[in-house]
C-alpha cells in the first residue's frame, strides 16, 4: 500500500539538535508509562496533531485516553478559558458558589439532563474519575448499610483503593500493598463464552443464601471495558444486571469515566438501552480540553451526605466548568455532533473488521472506542511501536496488552481518520508477516 501524503507529513523531521532528556532519567520516578512507547517531548499540540520538539508530527489515536474527545486545543474551548482567565475569573474556589459552577450546571441540565429525561444531582468529586468511583462506592455504602460491591472480570475504576479493589487487573491491584476487600468479581458479558448466561449466573449467586456472596450495596459496571479489552456488554445484558440490582436492593452504578461524552456515539453510554443507573461517574472529555474534571451523579433520593461528609480541596475546577461549559454549547445543543459520530464509528467499524478479516483476528468495542485483538501483547506492541515510527500513536488494552485500540478524536476528519487507519492496516500486515520479528498467527 502507498502511505497516503498526509501520513508522510507526520514523520519527525531530522534535526542535528538532540534534546536533553536526562532529567527524567534523573528527577521521574519510573513508574511512568506512556512516555516509555512514547519516547518523545512533546512541545505543542492542535486538533488531532502533536508535535515534538524535534520537528516531528503525530496523529493522535490515544486521545490523552478518551480525555480528549473534541482533541487538542479546540478554539471554542480554548477561547472561552483565555476570556474567563482575563477577565480574572475565579480560579479555586473549593465548592463556593462561582459563576462558572452555575453556568456548567444550567448548561448540563438543559443539554444533557433534561432532553434525555434524566434527574440526576451533581457531586463535584476530587479530580480525577477514581475520585467519582470513590465518591459513589462509599455513598452506596452509606445510603443502603452494606458492604459489598460486585464489580465484573476486566473492569477498571481506578487507583485509589476503594476504586482499585473494583478493577480486576493483577498487575494494578498488587500495587496496593494491603488486601481489597468488601468486592466479588463477577463474569462480564461473555466472559465465559456466547453460550453462557452470566447475568443468570450472577442471578443464582445471589438468590441463594449459601453460595456466600453477601447482599451487595452496588453493582458498578462499564457499558464497554476500556482498559479490560473493549469487551462490550449487550443491551439485554446490561437491562438484566440493572433488573438484578433492582431485585435485591443494590444500587446501579455505571462507569462512564472513558465511555462517556460521545465516546460510544451517545453522551451517556447506556443511553438508549432500556434502563437508568441510580449512580452514574464521569471524568476524563468531561471539562473537554484535558482539565482534571470529575462529577459522580446520583437520583436525588440518594443524596444524603451530610455537609462535607465528602470533600476535597479540588473539587470543582473552575477553568474546568468553563471548558466543560463551552463543550456542551458547541458540541451538544443539538443531535448533529452525536450522528456524525455514530456515523464515523461506523466507519471505523468497517475498517477495523477488513483489517482483521484479513488475518483471521477479531475485533471489539462501539462507536468511537473499537480495536483488534492481535493474539498477544508482545504483538500488540510491535505494532504500536511500527505505527510511533509512521507518525500515529495508539496504545493497547486487554488483560494482557493484546488489544490494538482507537480512541481517535471525536472530531476527527474523514482524511485524517482513513490516513491514521491506514498507517495501521499497513503497519499490522507489516508485523504480522514477520518484518519485526513477530510470526503471523
Amino acid at each position: 500500500m502507498t502511505t497516503p501524503t498526509l501520513v508522510r507529513q507526520t514523520r519527525p523531521k531530522p534535526t542535528s539538535r538532540i534534546p536533553d532528556r536526562s532529567i527524567y532519567e534523573r528527577r521521574e520516578s519510573v513508574v511512568r508509562s506512556y512516555a516509555r512507547a512514547i519516547p518523545r517531548q512533546f512541545s505543542r499540540s492542535d486538533n488531532v496533531w502533536m508535535y515534538d520538539n524535534q520537528g516531528g508530527r503525530y496523529l493522535d489515536f490515544l486521545s490523552g485516553c478518551s480525555t480528549l474527545n473534541y482533541g487538542h486545543n479546540h478554539p471554542a474551548l480554548k477561547q472561552a478559558l483565555i476570556n474567563y482567565i482575563s477577565a480574572d475569573g475565579i480560579t479555586h474556589g473549593l465548592d463556593l458558589h462561582t459563576d462558572a459552577k452555575a453556568e456548567f450546571l444550567e448548561a448540563f441540565e438543559s443539554l444533557i439532563l433534561k432532553p434525555r429525561g434524566l434527574d440526576y444531582r451533581a457531586m463535584f468529586t476530587g479530580p480525577t474519575g477514581t475520585n467519582a468511583v470513590e465518591a459513589a462506592i462509599k455513598l452506596a455504602r452509606k445510603v443502603t448499610g452494606r458492604e459489598m460491591v460486585i464489580a465484573f472480570t476486566n473492569g477498571f475504576h481506578g487507583m485509589t483503593l476503594g476504586a482499585l479493589a473494583c478493577t480486576g487487573n493483577a498487575a494494578k491491584r498488587t500495587g496496593a500493598g494491603v488486601p481489597l476487600n468488601h468486592v466479588s468479581h463477577e463474569p462480564y458479558d461473555g466472559y465465559h463464552g456466547p453460550d453462557v448466561d452470566t447475568a443468570a449466573l450472577l442471578e443464582r449467586r445471589l438468590s441463594d443464601p449459601s453460595s456466600g456472596l453477601d447482599a451487595p450495596a452496588a453493582i458498578l459496571v462499564e457499558t464497554v471495558q476500556g482498559e479490560g479489552g473493549l469487551n462490550t456488554a449487550s443491551p439485554e445484558w446490561l437491562r438484566a444486571i440493572a433488573e438484578i440490582a433492582k431485585r435485591h436492593g443494590a444500587l446501579l452504578i455505571v462507569d462512564d469515566i472513558q465511555a462517556g461524552c460521545g465516546r460510544t456515539g451517545k453522551f451517556f453510554s447506556f443511553e438508549g438501552m432500556g434502563f437508568m443507573p441510580d449512580i452514574v461517574t464521569m471524568a476524563k472529555s468531561l471539562s473537554g480540553m484535558g482539565l482534571p474534571f470529575a462529577l459522580t451523579l446520583f437520583r436525588p433520593e440518594l443524596d444524603q451526605w451530610s455537609p462535607g461528609e465528602h470533600n476535597g480541596t479540588f473539587r470543582g475546577n473552575n477553568h474546568a466548568f468553563v471548558t466543560a461549559t463551552a463543550a456542551l454549547r458547541k458540541f451538544w445543543k443539538d443531535d448533529a455532533f452525536e450522528q456524525d459520530v455514530q456515523r464515523k464509528g461506523q466507519l471505523l467499524a468497517q475498517r477495523l473488521d477488513a483489517i482483521a478479516a484479513e488475518f483471521g483476528l477479531s475485533t471489539r468495542g462501539r462507536g468511537m472506542m473499537r480495536g483488534i485483538d492481535v493474539g498477544s501483547g508482545e504483538t500488540a506492541a510491535a505494532i504500536t511501536s511500527a505505527c510511533f515510527a509512521a507518525g500515529l500513536i495508539i496504545e493497547t488494552s486487554g488483560a494482557h496488552d493484546e488489544i490494538l485500540k482507537v480512541l481517535a478524536p471525536l472530531i476527527i476528519d474523514d482524511a485524517a481518520l482513513s490516513a491514521g487507519l491506514d498507517i495501521l492496516e499497513e503497519t499490522v500486515r507489516t508485523v504480522l508477516t514477520g518484518s519485526y520479528g513477530v510470526a503471523a498467527e
